[in-house]
């Protein structure tokens, strides 16, 4: 078992300072630091990601003059659509109501109506009357019309009853999907509970779990099949967590799966709900990739829809989680999302309403896009035509990039790639020579930790290793984002390093 947290122990380290005092004076170390803190490792911008800046600013400071064995610096070690380099184009919509919510005077000049479509200003106008300024403090669960919004989206989305209808009461607005499920994890931790993560995972949960100090108890999806979740691994995983003592509160499901891609089937869906409602567990449903879906023969679901189509009894009490960052907008630096609690009851609703009001509100300019993301132009409105224009365009590409990558890569020796039918990224695993082992050892590395680091040495391509995301004792694995462009040329590039590293370590 190797997970990127220590086997969910992590919380004895506080007490042996208590009564030697002199422990705490002089200047600041690390070692006088929350353990929890230095227990928590994140991978995606890890050590592997600030070796690709170094070499970036390197390249930058030194023009062409510069002696790396490489052109660029590929940066698909995190889902970052916009980030130079991936330039995956925003959305104009999104960007004109943006434009018009933050500079408002916009909004009264003539010239508007040649630059904004006519409903893209009624759009801002609208969303003015409700938020005042986009630089004043909102509701601290977000602006009520906006939630409003999402509760219509997911009764739309969800073709639900009026009698199953999303209520704006329990939605909050959040700072990205990340900023709610720390919430709820804050909220949900205890020192004698844990919480049910898949592995491989994205390492937020990991790393939140740490630094609350409390359980991670994790269970293995299953790679031979697509990486689907094995309901027995779920109930494993609580066994083993009784046995220590440990008592289960909440299971995290990320579908579409980070890093894996996989969508979940119904049937297991199913299965998933029925184990919480055993064992009173609190479903963390991380749902951010639902646009990102690659194959026409998946559908994806929402859990709370099937929860509330099919209930269970008792029924299961469930969190979803949504973003702008990822989807076709890939608005990550906007801070943008939402999550909906459904059958909660109401003193716990409220101490998550008092802690989500202890950080004021979510960015204002983030909720603006929410309100962009579920109330997307529809036909006959004047932006529509370029709108489903451009979210088409980029979800070929996403799905045509993820099929090149996992064609070619299953074509290498030494790689096996399961199909990715949703999200952004790939997850091959690496069946490396032992020399290449023996050496990782020798360098106090996990061998996909050396692969990785060689790769970025001889390609500029940073990847995250699977070691940050965990995996079965003994394998390696690599996550790489479909989001580069030019998808022939870098993946010739990773061919090229990977043949030759093989040859060499075998």
């Amino acid at each position: 078992m190797s997970t990127p947290t220590s086997n969910g122990s992590l919380g004895n380290g506080h007490t042996h300072h208590a009564h030697n005092h002199h422990h705490h004076h002089g200047p600041l170390t690390a070692k006088h630091l929350n353990p929890a803190v230095l227990q928590a490792s994140y991978a995606v911008r890890g050590p592997l990601a600030t070796k690709a800046e170094h070499y970036r600013a390197h390249m930058k400071a030194k023009g062409d003059a510069h002696d790396l064995p490489f052109k660029s610096i590929v940066t698909a070690n995190i889902g970052n659509p916009q980030q130079a380099g991936l330039d995956q184009p925003p959305i104009t919509f999104f960007r004109q109501v943006a434009a018009l919510t933050e500079y408002t005077p916009l909004l009264d000049d003539p010239r508007a109506q040649d630059l904004f479509p006519a409903d893209v200003r009624a759009r801002a106008r609208e969303l003015i009357a409700e938020v005042g300024s986009t630089g004043a403090y909102s509701h601290s669960q977000g602006v009520p019309a906006i939630r409003q919004h999402v509760a219509e989206f997911i009764t739309k989305r969800d073709h639900l009853t009026p009698e199953h209808a999303s209520d704006p009461a329990n939605i909050f607005l959040t700072a990205g999907a990340s900023q709610g499920v720390s919430l709820i994890l804050q909220v949900l931790s205890t020192k004698t509970t844990g919480i049910l993560i898949p592995i491989p995972q994205y390492p937020l949960y990991t790393a939140t779990l740490a630094a609350l100090d409390t359980n991670a108890l994790p269970y293995h999806l299953n790679e031979a099949d697509d990486w689907s979740l094995d309901p027995q691994s779920v109930e494993d995983a609580i066994a083993e967590a009784h046995a220590r003592s440990i008592s289960p509160r909440a299971l995290v499901v990320i579908n579409p799966g980070n890093p894996t891609g996989s969508v979940m089937q119904k049937e297991t869906m199913q299965a998933v709900l029925d184990i919480c409602a055993k064992y009173h567990l609190v479903l963390l449903a991380d749902e951010v990739y639902q646009v990102n879906i690659h194959d026409p023969t998946r559908e994806w679901v929402s859990f709370s829809s099937l929860a509330r189509k099919s209930p269970t009894e008792p029924k299961v009490a469930i969190v979803s989680f949504h973003s702008i960052s990822k989807g076709v907008s890939g608005e990550c630096g906007r801070r943008g999302g939402y999550f909906e609690l459904l059958n909660f009851p109401a003193d716990v609703t409220a101490q998550i309403y008092k802690m989500a009001s202890v950080g004021l509100c979510p960015p204002v300019q983030g909720q603006i896009a929410v309100d962009c993301l579920v109330r997307p132009p529809t036909p006959g409105d004047e932006s529509y035509p370029l709108y489903e224009k451009e979210s088409t365009t980029i979800a070929r590409a996403l799905k045509e990039r993820t099929e090149t990558m996992v064609r070619r890569l299953n074509a290498l020796e030494g790689i096996s790639c399961q199909p990715s039918t949703g999200a952004l990224y790939v997850y091959p695993q690496l069946y490396l020579p032992q020399g290449a082992k023996d050496e990782a050892k020798k360098r106090g590395q996990e061998p996909d930790e050396f692969y990785s680091e060689c790769l970025l040495d001889e390609t500029g391509i940073c990847v995250t290793p699977g070691s940050g995301f965990g995996q079965k004792e003994g394998e390696s694995h690599i996550r790489l984002t479909v989001l580069c462009p030019g998808v022939d040329e870098y993946v010739g590039r990773i061919e090229k390093f990977h043949n030759a590293f093989m040859k060499k370590w075998e």
